[in-house]
């Protein structure tokens, strides 16, 4: 199959006219019930803090603290995610309230998540050149070093180990470096960079601030450990959305996307970040809804829909590779190795070997 159509693709629009005449209206209504959880996680993070920085535990609890607050930080992260899609409240101001709240963890402006993620890579998965959160293709990255050097030492593939720091530091580095080339990649006016790099300061304040506070030791386990939690949990998520996935010429969300499965409580602090080709088709819409749409989907295009089990997923890129040969073709340039993509029509549990 060519580069260019390497499978029958249907844009999202004719998903959302097949699928919308079966779906309640009062599916689209913004859930705001989930904006009591805001309070939860900040208490929980609040509370924590306070029992580290106080020495109300001993320290063997400590690192404890530090996980329940990379939950939290997790969670406002994908409650900001919600939001800011319209999916909790509908107000741009009460959307942005919400935003740089759930985003205070990683100092990330909304106003540049809303153009980066929201306007930018959902109307572009997975197609060259458009998708600001794609892998490079095999031409690209034998012509630039630093782009040779990210996917060598910092992205999961060819079961390298020290991939991880995609994991561990992954979201926090690619916040920074959308942030920094907003403007000149046109994301971004000069006016709205500058408001985007102030709501960014004005975190880095929030966050020293406290630091100098409690201190420097119990700052690392307060905030520092728990982003590196954070990190792992959202960059899981976004790596296996769509980066085992072919490449696309359209915006096709069932050819680009992958669903992951996770126990419910996982589900309940990720918001249902999982249903993800669900996400794509109705991105407006809370994903408390996403299991009924699932259910159609599999119903309507059982040979086209993808899901796999999260950790499962996490292996498959752990095992394969980041670069694209082509759009059906995943190549680790130094070995050779190739790998096919997760196609239509495959099963929803492959196990992608080296070809």
């Amino acid at each position: 199959m060519s580069h260019d159509e390497p499978m029958t693709l249907y844009p999202q629009a004719s998903y959302v006219r097949a699928l919308r005449p079966s779906l309640d209206a009062t599916m689209f209504a913004p859930a705001r019930s989930r904006i009591a959880r805001i309070p939860l996680h900040l208490a929980t993070i609040t509370m924590s803090t306070l029992a580290i920085a106080l020495g109300w535990v001993p320290w063997p609890v400590v690192p404890l603290l530090s996980l329940v607050i990379g939950l939290s930080f997790a969670g406002l992260s994908f409650i900001a995610h919600e939001a800011l899609h319209g999916g909790i409240v509908r107000g741009k101001r009460a959307k942005h309230i919400v935003g740089w709240i759930g985003w205070l963890p990683f100092v990330l402006s909304p106003r540049l998540w809303v153009v980066w993620h929201d306007r930018i890579h959902h109307a572009n998965v997975n197609q060259v050149g458009a998708d600001p959160d794609l892998y490079p293709m095999l031409d690209e990255y034998n012509a630039n070093l630093r782009v040779r050097l990210f996917v060598n030492w910092f992205s999961l593939g060819e079961r390298r180990w020290r991939g991880a720091l995609s994991l561990i530091m992954g979201f926090t580095v690619q916040s920074a470096h959308q942030l920094i080339v907003a403007h000149k990649r046109g994301f971004l006016s000069r006016k709205q960079h500058w408001f985007a790099l102030g709501e960014t300061a004005l975190g880095i304040v929030v966050w020293g601030t406290i630091a100098a506070l409690i201190g420097f030791l119990p700052f690392v386990f307060a905030f520092v450990a728990p982003l590196v939690v954070a990190n792992v949990i959202i960059m899981s998520f976004i790596l296996t959305n769509h980066c085992l996935s072919p490449l696309t010429s359209i915006n096709d969300p069932l050819a680009s996307g992958l669903s992951v499965r996770n126990p419910r409580w996982i589900e309940w602090i990720t918001m249902g970040f999982g249903y993800h080709v669900e996400h794509h088709l109705f991105p407006a819409m809370s994903s408390r809804h996403a299991p009924a749409v699932r259910t159609m989907l599999v119903a309507r295009w059982p040979e086209r829909y993808k899901s796999m089990v999260h950790w499962r997923a996490v292996r498959e890129l752990h095992r394969t590779a980041r670069v694209y040969k082509d759009a059906m073709t995943l190549i680790d340039p130094r070995t050779g190795h190739e790998y096919p993509t997760l196609s239509p029509g495959r099963a929803t549990e492959p196990t992608l070997e080296a070809a």
